[in-house]
């Protein structure tokens, strides 16, 4: 029986991995969770994992497992004891990226749902050892089909403020940046959605998975739309789904799929689809947009900056608009900055994070 090793059970990615692991027999031989440990026991019974992981040593009695793990070094040793051949990286933030390398040094694929491993390390890692999870990237590699590419295109929900008056953004809370008109997810990735943030990561995957910088992105507000190839013989073509990650996960474990895993997209029913421009005046990170896929080393930068921001604003300590002053602040300064391999990453890291 083939196995999964299943880093971020308690997200949803994690929790549709399951249920696809379940659905085509794959042995979960791993979970690895963070602070929701009644989620995490309920999967335990179920699943009867040989190792466990969490983030907190507080909550090691809490877990119903004689085989438990703790933090960052916890997860890199499950890893190593692991026999499966498949990592499923659902981890959220920078914390994803030391299981990434991990797992890559051990010889084994990665279906890689963490934006952070390629946005901070891309020009480190293995891309033949990533199967992207991310629908958007999902979505181009299903259309692509090694057929002579011009341009890729990704498109945005446009996150929780992408209706309000400009004027009124500066003032909304973080609360209210989580109230997503879509789909519900972790507060980093929806406070990313609001700010345009993972939008800026998704195009340094894209660059790095398919080795282009020719990358555009745009709003599409129903989320049906994930990706769009422009071929050179002049066509274009949409990937149609609904918002569901159960369809690249499955492509993801499985490596092809025959059944149906989601609803086909009513057309008659969805009506008319609108595209529309992401704009630096509602989300001030995008200035940056053409620097960065040319300057992709930068990505350290961003991420680390934009961690550190998204905690200020949760905090109170600075209004929305200012997450994205302290990035912006931080990759002005940080520009010249360049990291020869992974040791000089978490240097960077550490100094961009120190800086704010």
């Amino acid at each position: 029986m083939k196995s999964i090793v299943l880093l971020g059970s308690t997200g949803s990615i994690g929790v549709n991995t399951l249920l696809i692991a379940k659905r085509y027999g794959f042995r979960v031989e791993a979970i690895v969770a963070g602070k929701n440990i009644e989620l995490l026991n309920r999967q335990i019974s179920e699943f009867n994992p040989k190792f466990v992981a969490i983030s907190d040593i507080k909550d090691r009695d809490k877990v119903n497992h004689s085989n438990v793990f703790i933090g960052e070094s916890g997860i890199l040793e499950l890893l190593e004891l692991s026999k499966s051949e498949t990592i499923v990286n659902a981890l959220v933030g920078y914390v994803g990226l030391s299981p990434t390398l991990k797992a890559i040094e051990l010889g084994k694929k990665v279906a890689l749902a963490n934006k952070e491993s390629l946005v901070v390390a891309g020009e480190f890692i293995d891309i033949s050892k990533i199967v992207p999870i991310d629908s958007e990237h999902f979505g181009l590699w299903y259309l692509m089909n090694n057929r002579p590419v011009s341009k890729l295109y990704i498109t945005a929900s446009g996150g929780a403020f992408r209706d309000w008056k400009i004027e009124d953004m500066k003032n909304a809370t973080f609360k209210e940046a989580l109230n997503h008109p879509n789909w519900s997810m972790g507060n980093k990735i929806t406070i990313d959605s609001a700010t345009m943030t993972n939008k800026l990561f998704e195009l340094l995957e894209a660059k790095w998975l398919f080795n282009t910088t020719n990358i555009g992105a745009f709003i599409e507000k129903k989320s049906i739309i994930h990706a769009l190839v422009e071929f050179k013989d002049g066509s274009t073509t949409a990937h149609f789904a609904g918002v569901d990650m159960k369809l690249p996960i499955a492509f993801a474990l499985n490596n092809r799929v025959e059944d149906e895993i989601l609803p086909p997209v009513d057309l008659l029913k969805m009506g008319s689809v609108e595209f529309k421009p992401i704009t630096k005046e509602r989300y001030p990170t995008w200035e940056i947009k053409e620097h960065l896929l040319a300057n992709p080393h930068l990505g350290v930068v961003v991420n680390a900056s934009n961690e550190e921001a998204i905690k200020k604003f949760e905090k109170g300590e600075c209004n929305f608009f200012e997450m994205s002053k302290i990035v912006l602040k931080a990759y002005k300064e940080f520009e010249n900055i360049r990291a020869k391999n992974i040791d000089d990453i978490i240097r960077i890291d550490k100094e961009v994070r120190n800086s704010i």
